[in-house]
């Protein structure tokens, strides 16, 4: 990619969309293509042919997807399987019948078993049963790698696939019915500190280890990824290393400025007790993440008290 390249960005009002067009606009990209959803449906494979027809990208960053929490997950399994299959199916036909030079697809690090070894290695994917509660998304999200992949045997089409760890930072969703675990706790401990609460009460034992990268990090590794690799296999992007939730409940209190204690319902689910990607592909082509994780929650915090989303209190 050059500063004068057609880059369309789908899905840039997306946590991780939004954090790519970013990324894009601060390294001096100044022909940058967005579409809001209700400007272009990417399920409507009509208007994505008009769209690339009369736009001509030369590259994409396909980050558009349906995606949700494990209630919703759980709750709308056929809206999760066809939405986003139906984004993909549509995106990558168009792409390589426009004579796109490169697509990026997003994917997520649910893709791999249930039970897979740890650290998480690319070739873990399709080696055992995936995660019931996210399922359907999972599936997918590993069609859409199969895709990219077939495209690139069939026809040639430099089309990537990147799977990130766990995600946060600026745009983050902060409702206690559908957040991730480090966005829920930045929101828990600010009410209770707000409230003047005793105590804020985090669900499990506190010993399940996760890994969390900053959007600004992801983004910063998909343009890398973009000008850097061109391949079928998928590529992990994380931080390569992670921290139990006990110790990430402490370091947001800390964070926050809450002086309450930490307690621990351990009648809630743990999940499965440790996730974390083998990033050494990523490393090996010479790109690690830079922003550490206080750094990353200290910026979100300020984001969080600044946009006060709807429904987020204080």
């Amino acid at each position: 990619m050059n500063p004068d390249s057609k880059v369309y960005v789908a899905g840039h009002r997306g946590l991780v969309g939004s954090a790519i067009l970013r990324r894009l606009e601060g390294e001096g990209y100044g022909n940058l293509l967005t579409r809001t959803r209700a400007e272009l449906d990417l399920m409507d494979a009509r208007a994505v042919e008009e769209f690339f027809a009369a736009e001509t990208p030369e590259y994409v960053f396909l980050a558009a997807a349906k995606v949700g929490g494990i209630l919703a997950n759980d709750t709308y399994p056929v809206d999760f399987l066809r939405d986003n299959l139906s984004i993909q199916l549509n995106v990558l036909d168009v792409a390589h019948r426009h004579s796109v030079k490169k697509l990026l697809l997003l994917g997520s690090s649910c893709i791999y078993p249930k039970f897979s070894p740890q650290p998480m290695k690319e070739e873990y994917l399709l080696t055992g049963e995936l995660e019931p509660t996210n399922e359907p998304y999972a599936i997918a999200k590993i069609a859409g790698i199969k895709l990219c992949q077939a495209y690139r045997k069939q026809h040639g089409a430099d089309f990537i696939s990147v799977m990130p760890t766990n995600l946060y930072g600026p745009g983050d969703n902060f409702d206690l019915q559908s957040s991730h675990v480090l966005p829920a706790l930045i929101r828990k401990f600010h009410e209770a500190k707000e409230r003047g609460d005793p105590s804020v009460t985090v669900w499990g034992t506190g010993t399940p280890r996760r890994e969390f990268l900053h959007v600004d990090d992801l983004a910063c590794a998909c343009e890398f990824l973009m000008d850097n690799y061109s391949g079928g296999r998928p590529i992990n992007v994380g931080v390569g290393k992670d921290l139990g939730i006990g110790e990430l409940a402490a370091l947001v209190r800390e964070v926050v400025g809450y002086e309450g204690k930490i307690s621990y319902d351990t009648s809630k689910p743990d999940g499965t007790s440790r996730k974390l990607l083998d990033v050494s592909r990523l490393s090996e082509l010479g790109w690690r993440a830079r922003i550490p994780l206080r750094e990353g929650i200290e910026q979100t915090y300020a984001w969080f008290l600044e946009s006060r989303p709807v429904g987020a209190g204080g």
